[in-house]
């Protein structure tokens, strides 16, 4: 097959599934296109099946806000028609699926083809920017009109039914995971760098929205240095960081505290990690915690959105309501008190992973993808 991927080329969840649900299919034999506004962060490899095309969005003074929608739309037609594409699958509702919509219809006026658009969910574009009254009317219109719409976890399945008038069927394909790529070896001096003498490793990664509540990682760390030695990985950025930053100054904790900035290469650094904290007050899925689980680290996370999905209490980690700091430092405490217990959950959270492997979900996009690609271009059994 020929399939158009849509998405946000960022460090972003819906970004990184896009990209890497990209290069998997391309490894299967199909022809994956690109298009978007700059190279997808996890486009690191070549491949003679992968193809990018950028967005370029023209500026002129009349313009303060460049119309990107509408480059984009122009774009998927350029990319539908010289490239013969069998589908476009995009990523993340706003703008990508009403700009699919403008496209399907350009292309099925220029050469009668009825281009099939499949729409995946991610959370925020229904949880946070689809719900605003700006947005509202063309998110519900644009998900309506996809051919197939997918959500990546069944919370985010039903918050899209309360938030809009959907009136096709929703089906959920959970986020997947690389296993073989972040179930490495730890890399000893890489550890020894960051923990010299051998102190615990716990790790957040995120884009340091407000919604993530990075504030209170620092303060579980804080609680957790008290009891023991350990260090604290806090990897991306956002407009919290500084604040977290001074946090971690104010707490006295800063020296065992590393901001480490984007990363790409996360499974070095999950490899090496024993608790992976995530506090955010909603996640629809938490891809971020199933590749820490992959890597055999232990999830203490909120018992918010999706998480509950993936994190099962008391075996793959421990879950606590939003803003219990103290519940999530107790948990932690007491997992590191406990080698034993604490080696059982990492083997634990690997296990769940596996259930996510992106070889058990690809097969279910590609039966998706069948259903509406031209016959002679399936080749899906």
């Amino acid at each position: 097959m020929r399939i158009g991927i849509v998405c946000y080329p960022t460090f972003g969840g819906s970004g990184v599934l896009a990209t890497e649900l990209g290069k998997a299919l391309a490894d299967e034999g199909h022809q994956v296109h690109f298009i978007t506004y700059q190279q997808p962060v996890r486009l690191n490899v070549f491949n003679a099946n992968i193809f990018y095309h950028e967005v370029r969005v023209p500026t002129y003074p009349l313009f303060d806000y460049p119309p990107y929608e509408v480059a984009l739309a122009s774009t998927m037609v350029d990319v539908i028609v010289n490239h013969d594409l069998d589908l476009l699958h995009v990523h993340y509702a706003i703008p990508h699926a009403s700009a699919a919509y403008l496209a399907k219809q350009i292309v099925k006026q220029k050469n009668g083809r009825d281009i099939p658009v499949i729409t995946t969910l991610h959370g925020t574009d229904i949880t946070l920017v689809g719900r605003d009254k700006t947005y509202e009317p063309v998110v519900t219109f644009s998900i309506n009109e996809s051919d197939a719409i997918t959500a990546v976890s069944e919370n985010l399945r039903e918050e899209t039914y309360k938030s809009f008038a959907i009136t096709k069927n929703i089906e959920v394909i959970h986020n997947f995971v690389d296993v073989t790529r972040f179930n490495k070896k730890p890399i000893d001096a890489f550890r020894k760098v960051i923990a010299p003498n051998g102190e615990k490793i716990l790790i957040h990664a995120s884009n340091f929205r407000k919604v993530k509540r990075v504030d209170d990682v620092v303060k579980v760390f804080a609680a957790v240095r008290k009891e023991m030695p350990a260090k604290l990985l806090m990897v991306g950025d956002g407009p919290e960081r500084p604040a977290t930053e001074e946090l971690a100054r104010r707490l006295g904790v800063d020296e065992d505290v590393r901001f480490l900035g984007k990363q790409e290469q996360m499974e070095d650094i999950l490899a090496v990690s024993d608790i992976f904290i995530l506090p955010s007050e909603y996640e629809s899925f938490g891809l971020a915690a199933l590749e820490a689980m992959a890597a055999k680290a232990v999830v203490i996370s909120t018992n918010a959105g999706g998480l509950s999905e993936i994190n099962i209490q008391n075996e793959t980690g421990f879950m606590t309501n939003v803003g219990d700091v103290e519940a999530m430092s107790r948990f932690t405490i007491e997992l590191l008190r406990d080698e034993s217990r604490l080696s059982t959950m990492k083997e634990k959270a690997y296990e769940q992973a596996c259930r996510f492997d992106i070889r058990n979900i690809i097969p279910v996009y590609e039966k998706l993808y069948s259903r509406y690609c031209r016959m002679e271009m399936c080749g899906i059994d």
